[in-house]
């Protein structure tokens, strides 16, 4: 017998067998094995697989029919029929079939089956699967499982319309075959539950759009009930309103039939019921065995007669406001994949919720024209965040900041290629996403790639991925990032760094909307919204030959420009105490507050690193503040430093500067005079210049361009 282990290699599986098999035609054993393990790496779809195979097998070993049986769990399977010559697939059942359709003798089983010799006199009829095979014509067979563990997932059947059709050398030469089909079968199972589950997303989400024409929840609860009902089928759903100050929870919503009434009055709850409503998720597999009918909430919950519960948080601004509950009569019915849809329609519920607080606030309000127009944002911004579900927080009160985040509301709903501009740290990437979440786009990958960081040849494979054997060391096929975006938004950080070469290639996916990989012939369509990011002066590398004129503009569709931290100083505070808010949670030991001086400090220093650099200073002033007020002396004298060492580099160890922040001197001044300092010790050399300073060529180029020197 030939061991076959879980990730089977052809090469090593034919040295067993002929070893073991001296009849074997090795090399045409070998072929096969290496043509079906390659037909296994091409595609995802099994049929083509297994038609395929079946070609290929043939040449081995000679068979009419080939079935591939794949394990649903321990009671069930489908049935894949492969026929050659092509013909129907008349024993094919994709439906689910019960593993008891076939007799003993004929039923798929994890170890050794001894081979059908005469199925007319072996077969028994009185089984629906044996009888649909003698009724095909089959006189001979044999099986073998994908695998040689005693777990069932699937095996590989060869039948014959002539008896006796398979010897001892074609069922040791069927089980290298079945191992690599299995491989096969189990790698389609995960992309088919990962296909299935985002299916299932966007049906939902395409579902919860057309049900949101009320901002009260309540009369468009049973409408959502019924909607959600072939995504995640239950029979009682109930939305609950909680009141953390009074430890109760109110029926707000109900639809389906409990075996009682739902409560008019608040439900109590106990500490432990209270701490869990903030879980991610609750499920319980069986409500009666579970739940403990000590507290009112559990006594309520068994009285209505379901079995299985899932429960969800609905909150609104990051606070729990209530939950979602669903239920069924059946035991054991609902898992985490059931659990995040739950909390997809919670999201929405909990958006509905907060476009009829809004729109009650607006009733009551005597304000003006400004204060509706802030309600609105509010909304916007609360869409954002429930959407985003934790990315970075969009902090700001400046003009140039404002303007910032209009031109993303004007630009997002389309699908116009956007090019931000702007100096490292500035959070040209937040922006990004920020577009990528206000457009219809957002349920669809965002991929990012910085240009700056990968070499010329890495990048192109990266960006456009490559065929197996495009370059030395491409073993296999890769798939690239703007693949990788199909449907969603393709962000390139840094656009000014990639080389001519590349520029070109992706100067046809703009225009064309399609791009070859690596090393490939075949045409793929780029279905991506492109955003792209520099803090370089675009206009000088084109001047200098060293960006495409022709790229640029089709990038510079609409600019957002991104304002340093020096040109918009009212920003400062707000986001330092953002920062300190965030980064105090997190870090376990929030600071007190930032005192006046500190404050006065943060507003007149420069902020070269700008909204990056104030958080790294926040960051560590938080840890030397020991839970205090956060004075001068806790922000980072690094600041300061740095310059030094520059210019002690620079000026032979001297340090004349006496640069220190807060002391009102021109830092850019400065900056500009410590790389014309440098170039001219360095002798124009931008290498030795950059090494002085201790920057890299990028940076000091950046710099160069900043301040105007040649």
């Amino acid at each position: 017998m030939c061991p076959v282990d879980d990730n089977p290699h052809p090469t090593s599986i034919m040295t067993l067998l002929v070893r073991d098999n001296p009849g074997i035609d090795a090399r045409a054993a070998a072929a096969v094995l290496s043509e079906i393990a390659e037909i296994a790496s091409e595609t995802l779809e099994l049929q083509v697989v297994f038609d395929r195979v079946a070609t290929s097998i043939r040449r081995l070993i000679p068979f009419d029919n080939m079935g591939v049986v794949r394990l649903l769990d321990g009671e069930r399977a489908v049935l894949h029929a492969s026929t050659v010559p092509c013909m129907a697939h008349a024993l094919e059942c994709l439906d689910p079939i019960p593993l008891t359709s076939w007799s003993p003798r004929m039923r798929p089983r994890p170890g050794p089956n001894s081979r059908i010799e005469d199925a007319r006199i072996e077969c028994d009829p009185d089984f629906p699967c044996d009888a649909r095979a003698l009724a095909g014509g089959v006189r001979s067979g044999m099986w073998e499982p994908f695998r040689s563990s005693q777990t069932l997932r699937g095996g590989v059947w060869l039948a014959a319309y002539q008896p006796h059709a398979f010897t001892e050398e074609h069922q040791e030469l069927l089980r290298p075959i079945a191992a690599l089909l299995g491989s096969a079968v189990e790698h389609w199972r995960i992309w088919d539950a990962e296909r299935r589950r985002r299916e299932r997303l966007d049906r939902m989400e395409a579902l919860l759009g057309t049900l949101a024409e009320s901002l009260d929840v309540r009369e468009v609860f049973a409408r959502l009930s019924d909607a959600m009902q072939p995504i995640l089928p239950h029979h009682l759903m109930a939305m609950t309103g909680l009141d953390v100050r009074a430890r109760t929870i109110q029926v707000v919503a109900l639809a389906g039939e409990a075996d009682i009434a739902p409560p008019t009055e608040p439900v109590m709850l106990d500490e432990d019921e209270l701490g869990r409503r903030g879980d991610e998720f609750e499920i319980v597999h069986d409500i009666p065995a579970e739940l403990s009918p000590e507290t009112e909430r559990n006594r309520l919950i068994v009285s209505t007669g379901m079995r299985s519960w899932l429960r969800v948080p609905v909150g609104l601004s990051g606070e729990v406001r209530g939950g979602l509950s669903i239920f069924h009569r059946e035991p054991s019915r609902y898992d985490r994949e059931d659990a995040e849809v739950a909390m997809r329609l919670a999201d929405r519920i909990a958006l509905m919720l907060s476009h009829q607080q809004l729109a009650e606030e607006a009733r009551v309000a005597s304000e003006a024209r400004e204060r509706a127009e802030r309600l609105a944002a509010t909304v916007q911004t609360l869409t954002r965040e429930l959407e985003s579900r934790g990315n970075d927080r969009v902090v700001g009160v400046s003009r140039s900041w404002k303007d910032a985040l209009l031109h993303v509301g004007r630009v997002a709903p389309s699908d116009t290629t956007v090019l931000i501009t702007g100096e490292s740290g500035t959070g040209k990437e937040v922006v990004s996403r920020l577009i990528h979440q206000g457009s219809a786009r957002a349920g669809k990958p965002f991929v990012a790639i910085n240009c700056a960081a990968l070499p010329e040849q890495l990048l192109e494979s990266e960006l456009f991925g490559h065929e197996k054997g495009a370059f030395t060391g491409a073993f296999a096929t890769k798939i690239g990032r703007i693949e990788q975006a199909a449907g969603g938004t393709l962000f390139l950080d840094e656009i000014a760094e990639m080389s001519p070469q590349v520029q070109a290639k992706f100067l046809r996916v703009l225009q064309e909307r399609e791009f070859q990989r690596v090393g490939g012939t075949r045409t793929l369509k780029a279905d991506v919204r492109v955003i792209a990011a520099t803090n370089r002066d675009l206009a000088a590398a084109i001047a200098r030959g060293a960006f495409r004129e022709d790229l640029y503009y089709r990038l510079n569709v609409f600019e957002i420009p991104i304002a340093p931290l020096r040109e918009r100083p009212e920003d400062i505070l707000a986001l330092a105490d953002a920062f300190l808010e965030d980064l105090g949670r997190t870090m376990g030991r929030p600071a007190a507050g930032i005192s006046r001086d500190a404050r006065e400090w943060l507003v007149a220093y420069a902020w070269p690193g700008n909204v990056r650099e104030l958080r790294n200073a926040i960051e560590r002033a938080i840890l030397l503040c020991d839970g205090g007020l956060i004075a001068r002396e806790h922000l980072p004298t690094v600041v300061s430093r740095n310059g030094e060492a520059a210019a002690a580099r620079v000026d032979g160890g001297a340090g004349q500067n006496g640069i220190h922040p807060g002391t009102g001197m021109d830092l850019g001044a400065v900056e500009r005079g410590l790389v014309a300092k440098a170039l001219s010790q360095a002798k124009g050399n931008k290498s030795k210049a950059a090494r002085l300073l201790g920057l890299t060529r990028a940076q000091l180029y950046s710099r160069l361009e900043k301040h105007g020197l040649r």
